[in-house]
């Protein structure tokens, strides 16, 4: 029973690896490009702050990708393997790239295409909940940041001129950074540890026979974050200073203060839905929305939104689920014209 659960954590663990490289960069890339932190104690800040937050404000994520798609007892051996893998390897292109990238939205739709495949899709969650909330949370965000950076930012800094160049070299905002930086990371924990947690929890209720309604769920829930929670350390380690070093340079010419504002505006959306719904749900593109916003608010809306960079984002941020998708739907169709569907 052991050997056979086996590859589905390992796969699991593999994206966790990848989840980590992702998540470094939107969470530590103010602290590093602003001299704070050494690159060499951001991956085990990193990992704890993750797994606090998993452990912590996660239950509810890891229910919805555990159950709120597919029912649990569908999330077998085979299943959950193509899941977890067919995301894995989305994220791994990404990380090569060197482009931040959506893993929930991926996780969504590989659990979508099985879940399709068998007729057991769970289309009102889907579409009444989780998609509506990709939606609107990076508007949120956007306005927000638009708000702060049109009205707050711009008429504080015409009423105290280089006031925001002084508080930078203050040892207070030093500590500032750090906390929202971790603070990122515990959101991130609240609501990615569950991609790739909330399936193998699942499955391994349905191994052990095990009522997936019952308390027993949620202590293996635990017992899956513990092991895959720790592999978004390692990920930092090895994707996350190619992301960082990017990353960071670019943020820093945002401004290492308007880059804290952005850090806590996405860390708490994202944090609301992971607590409030149990919504997976993208930091990367609340990140992405806001420093948008913040562009706007500084060149305005065509320079912003005509930027090359920016329409790559939107291609990218495009392909990478719908490759996911088709993947896992590929994989589980082959899989049950060899037999193994139910294994």
């Amino acid at each position: 029973m052991l050997n056979g659960l086996l590859l589905p954590f390992l796969v699991a663990m593999f994206l966790a690896i990848n989840m980590g490289g992702s998540g470094t960069s939107p969470s530590f890339a103010t602290a590093y490009g602003s001299g704070i932190l050494r690159k060499d104690l951001i991956p085990g800040l990193f990992g704890l702050c993750v797994l606090v937050g998993a452990l912590v404000a996660g239950k509810n994520t890891a229910i919805t990708l555990g159950k709120g798609i597919l029912p649990a007892e569908s999330l077998n051996y085979t299943l959950t393997t193509i899941i977890l893998f067919s995301v894995a390897l989305s994220l791994l292109f990404a990380n090569l790239l060197g482009v931040p990238q959506s893993t929930s939205q991926s996780t969504v739709l590989a659990l979508s295409a099985p879940a399709h495949y068998v007729g057991q899709l769970n289309s009102t969650k889907l579409f009444t909940e989780i998609i509506p909330t990709w939606i609107i949370l990076p508007i949120v965000s956007f306005g927000i940041m638009y708000l702060i950076g049109s009205v707050s930012i711009r008429r504080f800094d015409y009423k105290h001129p280089g006031y925001f160049q002084t508080i930078k070299r203050q040892s207070l905002f030093r500590w500032v950074v750090i906390i929202t930086s971790c603070y990122v990371a515990f959101s991130i924990g609240s609501n990615n540890v569950a991609n790739a947690s909330g399936p193998i929890a699942s499955m391994i209720t349905n191994e052990l026979h095990i009522n997936p309604t019952g308390g027993n769920f949620v202590l293996i829930m635990i017992l899956a974050t513990l092991i895959i929670a720790p592999s978004f350390g390692i990920g930092s380690s090895i994707f996350g200073r190619k992301l960082i070093v990017k990353t960071g340079t670019e943020i820093t010419e945002i401004g290492r203060v308007e880059a804290s504002i952005i850090s806590v505006i996405t860390a708490s959306l994202l944090l609301t839905a992971s607590i409030s719904r149990g919504i997976p749900t993208s930091l990367v593109q609340l990140n992405t929305f806001a420093i948008l916003a913040l562009s706007v608010s500084k060149n305005g809306w065509k320079p912003t939104f005509s930027n090359k960079v920016v329409k790559r984002l939107w291609l990218i941020w495009f392909i990478a689920p719908v490759f996911a998708f088709l993947l896992s739907y590929f994989l589980t169709m082959l899989a049950d014209k060899a037999g193994m569907l139910h294994l």
